[in-house]
């Protein structure tokens, strides 16, 4: 198993202009080896311009990228790193089988072909055409191409798009075996509930700057409200009067009202409703923690969670 300590590619000072446009501002990420590292951000963040920079496809205007210690350019880094992007362009006249042995021809240790096919979800589609695919089984063959070099490092961008809830599923099952045997991942999705499945570590990028960083749970605890559901005779009017409440929203049969204060705000609302029903506590959500980090950190601050 991997030195999560380790640093196995980074940015450091990195910014990056096309032309007048700073895609990114001495951005400072690292990735860490044997974790899953999601990257997060609005259209135009900077997401997929971090992502090239570590691929050796873009070069800093300054800065310096590193990836196992290395340019990312170099020969000896490109085979430690596998790739799954959503602009790739892969010939539809081969056969899955075809491109799967492609690949692997490419790199000195790959995966069996087994395993790659077992791993994707591919059985029974090997002699299919690419361009015959549908677009779900398309995704999965990305999938394929990008492990079957057995890298240390993988790159996934939007992985599941177009897949259905048990293909997606399955894939997110190989993703935790990866890790689970120290390899590192870089994910970029738009699929929050799959950040929250998968991930170790999150950095929100806006503006082309990293402005959060931290598992998960520390991003969503930046948002401090909880949230009550009830079922209550109580007009929402009076709800909101009680010490605590921020906000009172009909859902379904009830009520939801978000407070940072439940304790409190329950106890105040079976001193007024003793029949009050279908109680339900939640916190917030990864969605909520990352519209609120876009919507009101400023680009230049940073904001590191601690446990």
């Amino acid at each position: 198993m991997e030195n999560r300590t380790a640093i196995v590619a980074s940015l450091k000072n990195v910014s990056k202009n096309y032309g007048q446009v700073g895609a990114l501002r001495e951005m400072q990420m690292d990735v860490h080896a044997g974790e899953l590292l999601a990257v997060l951000g609005p259209n135009g963040a900077g997401k997929t311009t971090a992502v090239k920079l570590l691929l050796g496809l873009s070069h800093p205007n300054a800065g310096e990228v590193r990836v196992f210690g290395q340019d990312p350019r170099k020969h000896a880094a490109r085979t430690r790193v596998g790739v799954m992007l959503q602009v790739a362009r892969v010939p539809e006249t081969l056969k899955v089988r075809e491109h799967v042995q492609q690949f692997r021809a490419y790199y000195p240790s790959p995966l069996p072909y087994g395993e790659v096919i077992e791993s994707a979800g591919l059985q029974g589609l090997e002699e299919r055409l690419f361009g015959a695919l549908s677009a779900g089984q398309k995704q999965r063959v990305l999938f394929a191409l990008a492990i079957c070099g057995n890298p240390d490092l993988l790159f996934l961008d939007e992985p599941t798009v177009g897949l259905d809830v048990s293909t997606r599923l399955v894939i997110w099952e190989q993703i935790r075996r990866l890790t689970q045997h120290g390899r590192t991942v870089v994910l970029t999705t738009h699929y929050l509930e799959e950040v929250d499945a998968l991930a170790d570590r999150v950095v929100v990028l806006n503006h082309g700057v990293l402005v959060a960083q931290g598992a998960s749970a520390e991003i969503k605890a930046r948002i401090a409200d909880k949230k009550i559901r009830c079922r209550t005779s109580l007009h929402p009017d009076q709800i909101r009067t009680i010490a605590g409440v921020k906000s009172v929203s009909p859902e379904g049969t009830g009520v939801e009202i978000r407070t940072p204060q439940v304790e409190p705000v329950l106890r105040e609302l079976f001193a007024r409703d003793p029949e009050l029903q279908g109680l339900e506590l939640a916190g917030s959500t990864l969605e909520e923690a990352f519209l609120k980090i876009i919507e009101t950190e400023k680009p230049n601050q940073v904001k590191e969670m601690t446990a």
